[in-house]
């Protein structure tokens, strides 16, 4: 597991849209890093709408070079995933509602 997502979708193909819209602007991500809150380390987080995360790191990195190659590591993993051919047009990964 590379990277996690606080949103929760109902159906697996809500899932598959939200990713399928994080894979198709993965070239023009950034990632704010920042310290872990409780604890030692740094995590990547992905802002989305409304300064809220729409997808940030699975765990903490020591260094926070580390932390920073764990995310282009990350943008080139997204970014050569293929298109899936979905019943609806890609969504953004965060719902309109923040959740």
């Amino acid at each position: 597991m590379v990277a996690v997502t606080p949103a929760a979708f109902e159906t697996a193909g809500e899932a598959e849209r939200g990713f399928d819209g994080l894979r198709a602007g993965a070239a023009g991500l950034t990632a704010r890093i920042t310290h872990v809150r409780d604890g030692i380390g740094w995590i990547w987080v992905v802002p989305g709408s409304r300064g809220l995360p729409e997808v940030r790191s699975s765990r903490a990195y020591e260094r926070y070079a580390t932390c920073q190659n764990a995310f282009r590591r990350f943008v080139v993993l997204l970014a050569k995933q293929p298109a899936r051919e979905l019943p609806e047009r890609a969504v953004p990964l965060r719902r309109p509602d923040g959740r």
